[in-house]
């Protein structure tokens, strides 16, 4: 494996669990380094740390604290 792709696995630890969990992609980083990009967004997928999954937990976390604000206030309204 080039230098330069095995320097990219080890310094970050998802891109090891991945390729352990995928061992398929050692025989084909060895062939076609070129397709780095390809294995990280693969694995960014598969861990759910690309941009659309951030963006979807984000969108998730703004609705639970709205619904949580507006039972709060809900219970703070007094009854007549």
């Amino acid at each position: 494996m080039r230098q330069n792709v095995y320097e990219f696995i080890q310094t970050n630890e998802d891109m090891k669990k991945y390729l352990r969990i995928q061992p398929a992609w050692y025989k084909r980083l060895m062939r076609n380094p070129h397709e780095l990009d390809k294995f990280e967004t693969e694995a960014k997928y598969f861990f759910e740390k690309s941009i659309p999954h951030r963006v979807s937990k984000f969108s998730d976390s703004v609705q639970v604290a709205s619904m949580m604000l507006h039972m709060f206030q809900a219970m703070n309204v007094p009854s007549e």
